[in-house]
């Protein structure tokens, strides 16, 4: 690529490429290529101008390389990325901005008056019908005061009145539009999926690839708590799959033989093989944003109250005008409260500041699938965590493989990789990992695995009944038995470690040994949490009571359960709201989404089990816990900034009203006052809340 340098400093360069106007994909393709260098800290393109400003780290002519051996087509840019960039939303709304701001100023500069007029009277049409369609569905409503202000002002002859008001109440209507398809899109884009791995059946095996080498007729398997990846038609096996992303639905629906499925749907329960009708899941994206378009998800009860609130002062203001005219028979004094109501800022500004927070919460790396639940997370008083995955490290290790059948710990270890890598959990990747960092290569040799939540897997391997799982699965569920002779080795395992059993035909063959270590910041984190107004914060683990104690008294939580089922944590949520608190559930596995789904907020890692991050309603990190304590903050900090609004709100625009009835305002002073408040506070809105 040919470039210009226009400005250079350390750490900043700024060029101008050899070429015309990019195109949007040129400009998307040029931002994916700079932001996957590890050493730019940051890119801008300006597609117009074909300028590119680089922020970077290390050496400047490492930046120079990069710049100078790119080319468009070169690069792979996924689909869904040029889909949803954004960037061509962004500009046709600051187009839209730029155009009506100088139309206006223009119209005043170089039309007359008599023509201004009439285009004023001919564009106020459209606010009266709004306004009389209101009236005529008997709601009285914010259209009706949009139309009484400008059909008066209209009628007296105002026209530069009207005309203010209507420019006024237009951008402001572009920038609620503009601000709240960008919250949807970045919001839509975060919750968008990224699988990068799928398994396909080929020549009656199943193989790991790359989700991009999927074409349009493969065979792809999806286990129970895996996502759907792409659209298509199952061929064999029957699931329960959930389709709340897409449809709403907050019941999974049975899917068997000849039925669709669609990508970003979740398996619960079973198996499906998946005919792929298509290679590519970009419709997703698409489909994802018009969900969040049209869920309730997105409005917060306090949003909800602030535009019932505003809808239910107009007949007030309207009332407040009809008084001023009775008593001060001043047509103008009247005009003057009609342009102030309450209703325009309130149900601007503050679903302004929902969406705003919900997208800077995507700088902490966390999803929020709505506003309400900002709210709700800032109310609650009660966070439970699951152990596994959460409190501790999300990448557990193999620490040993106890041999108690005479086989190798390597084959050993080969057969329960080849078990546990079709399930999501941490555990179970642990087992796959250590047997991937030892090059073993395990072949598919069992018959179909069954997944049992919560407990393990059972399979059959070579005609011989095969089961891995937690000690009451292997044991007391499956009746299995130590070989003879190795009681005093059984008992003389390794305390500090969690356990998986591995054992064939009944008889215990192996002893897997997970060291599975707190996660550094955990019991700072459940401090900072206590600080910011959790009292209750508890701990529920399916482990052992020993190692549940030493793990509560290590982070300090106020309890703590060992030993549980899924049903049990979600149990114990519902009563905890039955008892009036406000719960968060904060967990990593399949068998902590009926918990997620019970909590107000529940809360996934997003390195956890699919369906885990499907149910949540917010998704963080997996990197560290700090981000709950970020998310406690943002949701605090919202509810103070709605409240502060209203106050702003409310009371300026009563100053305004009084000003206007004592005569000193005119009323194109108090529209313009009124409006410009309106704008001030919703840009303010817009600004970080942390």
């Amino acid at each position: 690529m040919k470039f210009v340098i226009k400005h250079d400093i350390k750490g900043r360069i700024r060029v101008r490429l050899v070429q015309r106007e990019m195109t949007f994909e040129q400009a998307d393709t040029l931002q994916y290529y700079l932001d996957g260098q590890e050493n730019v800290i940051s890119a801008k393109i300006q597609r117009r101008t074909s300028g590119v400003a680089v922020c970077y780290q290390g050496d400047r002519e490492e930046i120079i390389r990069l710049l100078k051996s790119f080319h468009y087509g070169d690069v792979e840019v996924p689909d869904a990325v040029l889909q949803s960039s954004g960037r061509k939303l962004n500009e046709e709304y600051w187009e839209k901005l730029v155009t009506r701001a100088v139309l206006r100023a223009g119209g005043k500069l170089f039309v007359p008056y008599p023509v201004r007029a009439g285009i004023t009277a001919v564009r106020s049409c459209k606010y009266l019908w709004h306004g009389l369609r209101t009236l005529a569905r008997r709601r009285m409503e914010v259209p009706v005061l949009d139309a009484t202000a400008i059909g008066v002002s209209v009628f007296r002859g105002d026209f530069e009145t009207a005309g203010s008001v209507m420019f006024l109440l237009g951008i402001g209507e572009i920038l609620e539009e503009w601000t709240h398809k960008k919250s949807v899109g970045d919001l839509a884009r975060s919750m968008s999926l990224n699988i990068e791995k799928v398994w396909i059946l080929c020549d009656g095996h199943e193989i790991l690839v790359d989700s991009s080498k999927v074409r349009e007729q493969d065979l792809v398997v999806v286990h129970m708590g895996n996502v759907i990846s792409f659209d298509g038609t199952v061929e064999a096996g029957e699931a329960m799959v959930n389709q709340s992303s897409l449809t709403g639905e907050s019941v999974p629906v049975a899917r068997a033989a000849g039925a669709s499925v669609y990508a970003g749907t979740v398996v619960e329960e079973g198996e499906l093989t998946i005919r792929v009708r298509t290679g590519t899941g970009t419709s997703k994206y698409e489909r994802i944003a018009a969900m969040i378009e049209e869920s309730e998800k997105l409005k917060s009860s306090v949003e909800g109250k602030a535009e019932h609130l505003a809808d239910r002062l107009v007949p007030y203001t309207l009332a407040g005008a009809g008084l001023t005219w009775m008593f001060t028979r001043n047509v103008t004094k009247m005009l003057a409260v009609l342009m102030v109501d309450f209703s325009c800022a309130l149900k601007l500004a503050i679903p302004i500041s929902v969406l705003s927070a919900i997208r800077e919460a995507g700088s902490f790396h966390v999803t929020v699938k709505g506003g309400k639940y900002l709210e709700a997370i800032a109310e609650a008083d009660t966070i439970v965590f699951d152990k596994t995955g959460t409190l501790t490290k999300a990448r557990p290790t193999v620490a040993e493989v106890v041999s108690f059948n005479g086989a190798d710990p390597d084959e050993l270890l080969r057969l329960a990789a080849c078990m546990e890598e079709h399930f999501p959990h941490s555990m179970a990747k642990a087992v796959v990992d250590a047997a991937k960092a030892k090059n073993l290569q395990h072949e598919e040799k069992h018959s179909k695995v069954e997944y049992l939540v919560a407990h393990g897997i059972s399979t059959t391997v070579e005609g011989k009944k095969a089961v891995i799982g937690s000690y009451h699965f292997v044991f007391e569920d499956e009746k299995c038995v130590l070989p003879e002779g190795t009681e005093e080795k059984f008992a003389s395992l390794p305390p500090e470690y969690s356990q998986l059993y591995l054992a064939v035909e009944g008889v215990l063959a192996a002893v897997i040994c997970i060291e599975d270590p707190l996660r550094e910041e955990a019991s700072q984190v459940i401090q900072a949490l206590k600080k910011e107004g959790i009292s209750k914060i508890v701990m529920m683990t399916g482990d052992s009571e020993r190692t549940a104690r030493a793990v509560a008294a290590k982070v300090g939580v106020d309890e703590y359960y060992s030993e549980v089922l899924p049903e049990d944590k979600a149990r114990f949520v519902e009563e905890e709201r039955a008892k009036g608190r406000k719960v968060m559930m904060v967990g990593d596995g399949i068998n902590d989404s009926p918990a997620l789904s019970a909590s107000d907020v529940g809360i996934a890692i997003s390195d956890g089990a699919e369906l885990a991050r499907e149910i949540a309603d917010v998704t963080i990190g997996a990197e560290d816990l700090w981000q709950l304590v970020a998310l406690r903050r943002l949701g605090s900090g919202l509810m103070e900034r709605i409240h502060r609004n209203y106050h702003s709100i409310v009371g300026f625009n009563t100053g305004l009203i009084v000003l206007g009835v004592a005569g000193i305002l005119q009323p194109s002073a108090s529209a313009l006052l009124h409006n410009t408040s309106t704008l001030l506070i919703s840009l303010k809105s817009m600004n970080p809340v942390l």
